[in-house]
């Protein structure tokens, strides 16, 4: 009877586990990551700051807008909070390490599709926790990466600070230059809100213990993200917030940032400060292909937490119809009410089914140096400070493989994972990147790539090359004792290599060993088709990398070769 809610939060986490709260499978895994938590020594739970953010929500907080399903208006009525709500809370302020005052997390991630109930309730949270912790000085940051959009977190709590009557209290700066909140919390206590854009470029120096940052899918830079993040380092007890739906960039910085965190719910990643609710359709396996049912209603309740209470399941189902009719409607749908990122409509490959035949294979690199494959390699040598790309590609039991290996200078990676928001750092971490220590990529490393690969077991006959930037690269091969190949780059060459990539992948016969760097190139492929089916590729813009895809593209020419000169020796024997 102590905690209202604490019944409510245990009863939501075992029942999206045992099935009985429709989920998918990555919310089911954060409810998991709950309840193995509180069995865990390493943490107390403490659910008296949890009840009291919610206390304070619920009965400081109004909706300033809104209906309710019956037609019912809610401005100016309480904000009571839904339970997936409750949840979040009880597990950013819930958690503590053993014995000490130092909260367990200190990052969040809420990913959910829109009209979830999402800007307002991180508003309503920023104005919770800024009053528990004001004696520490409370400074929270409202950002997006467009000032209307932070705007709308802000005129929320300006609405509510007016209608609970603290406007003498509290100060109110609301004009053209400043948008804030801030007045003193008791005797010693402080709080201060303020809204801005997220602009790197015109802000440099922040001091703030909470931070929530809107719509991050258009974050175009991730210091937009990393800034206010950084700005925390004065305090012990801090939150830095995302809160986002989906878009069409599958290679943006929400989309490696979600990409991230599954890997933490999946356990790949040991991450224990940074908590992560995601919602997002599942994919269902139709007719051996993973895919979307947009018309599956379970599919839709999975993906949206507030199905039934701000979500009405008639207009989700009246929408998904209206966007399996219209192709223009369905990039949308995808992204806003499913929450699954879509590539950009000038991308060629569709992102969820070049995943769908990777995940189908699980292969390790020792296993395939052990089977009886022949390999062709590939290599793209971009300018020498740029990203190069180089791969192995053979075939087994008609599944086609692609080992890819990427190489920039690091100072480069400096400069353009900043820039153009490309991973670098992850991808070397993982594996599939080498950063050079030099100004410039030095061609001894490609080299050495291909001959660690061969020193593994890959029996390789031969590797093909494009001739620009490749002198020194060809004669360090040679010298290794490699074949190397001269590789037309007429796009009349490379269409047979392009369109055998492209069909293994429609029949799901693609494995790429689950590698990132390859899963961006491909991604950024732009490709024109002429009156002649011959495809013309390129990047989608001039700041994405598709290095690697090209190298594969490449290698999987010199393997067209290999096999018709075995086919033309068979015809010669017979």
């Amino acid at each position: 009877m102590k905690y209202v809610n604490y019944d409510e939060v245990m009863g939501y986490a075992q029942g999206v586990c045992d099935g009985r709260i429709i989920a998918n499978e990555y919310r089911i895994k954060a409810c998991q990551r709950f309840l193995d938590d509180l069995k865990n020594d390493v943490y107390d739970f403490r659910p008296e700051l949890p009840e009291r953010i919610i206390l304070i929500i619920e009965s400081t907080i109004c909706h300033m807008k809104g209906e309710d399903l019956s037609g019912k208006p809610l401005r100016g009525t309480p904000f009571l909070l839904i339970p997936f709500h409750k949840f979040i809370i009880y597990n950013l302020f819930g958690f503590w390490f053993t014995g000490t005052e130092k909260l367990k997390y200190n990052e969040a991630l809420i990913f959910i599709p829109r009209k979830n109930v999402k800007t307002s309730f991180a508003a309503a949270l920023a104005w919770a926790a800024g009053l528990v912790f004001s004696d520490s000085g409370s400074t929270i940051y409202l950002t997006a990466a467009a000032l209307k959009q932070s705007l709308q977190s802000f005129n929320f709590l300006n609405y509510n600070v007016k209608n609970m009557g603290e406007e003498d209290r509290f100060r109110i700066i609301d004009n053209n230059n400043e948008h804030s909140i801030s007045g003193k919390v008791g005797e010693n206590g402080f709080l201060e809100i303020i809204a801005l854009a997220a602009n790197p470029d015109e802000q440099d120096s922040f001091g703030c213990n909470f931070a929530i940052a809107d719509e991050i899918h258009a974050f175009k830079k991730t210091k937009q993200y990393t800034l206010f993040k950084d700005a925390m380092k004065s305090y012990t007890n801090k939150m830095m917030i995302g809160i986002s739906t989906a878009g069409d960039d599958a290679n943006g910085f929400l989309a490696y940032h979600v990409e991230y965190c599954k890997g933490v719910l999946d356990g790949k990643y040991k991450n224990d400060r940074i908590f992560a609710f995601i919602c997002e359709a599942d994919p269902v396996v139709k007719d051996g292909k993973s895919m979307i049912d947009l018309l599956d209603p379970v599919t839709q309740e999975k993906a949206n937490p507030a199905y039934g209470v701000s979500i009405r399941p008639d207009e989700l189902m009246e929408d998904a119809k209206q966007a399996m009719a219209n192709p223009k409607l369905r990039t949308e749908y995808m992204n806003k009410s499913l929450n699954v990122f879509t590539a950009s409509m000038d991308a060629y490959f569709d992102r969820a089914t070049v995943q769908a035949s990777d995940e189908k294979y699980s292969w390790t690199l020792e296993e395939l140096a052990k089977l009886p494959i022949e390999w062709y390699g590939g290599a793209d040598l971009s300018k020498r400070w740029d990203l190069s790309g180089t791969a192995l590609h053979g075939r087994y039991n008609d599944v086609d493989i692609a080992i890819t290996h990427g190489f920039i200078p690091v100072l480069q990676a400096r400069k353009k994972a900043e820039e153009d928001n490309i991973p670098f750092f992850w991808w070397e971490e993982s594996g599939w990147l080498t950063l050079c220590n030099s100004e410039i990529i030095e061609m001894e490393d490609p080299v050495k790539w291909f001959i660690s690969m061969r020193k593994m077991g890959f029996k390789i006959k031969w590797i093909g090359y494009d001739r620009r930037y490749s002198r020194e690269f060809v004669l360090k091969m040679k010298k290794a004792k490699f074949k190397v190949r001269d590789q037309s780059q007429r796009y009349v060459e490379k269409t047979e290599a392009f369109r055998e990539i492209e069909n293994q992948i429609i029949r799901q016969k693609f494995y790429y060993l689950g590698n990132k760097a390859f899963e961006y190139c491909i991604g950024n492929v732009k490709a024109i088709e002429d009156s002649d089916d011959f495809v013309r590729f390129q990047k989608i813009l001039p700041t994405r990398r598709i290095d690697l895809f090209d190298a594969d593209v490449i290698a999987v020419k010199q393997m067209l070769i290999g096999e018709e000169k075995k086919d033309k020796l068979k015809g010669w024997t017979k």
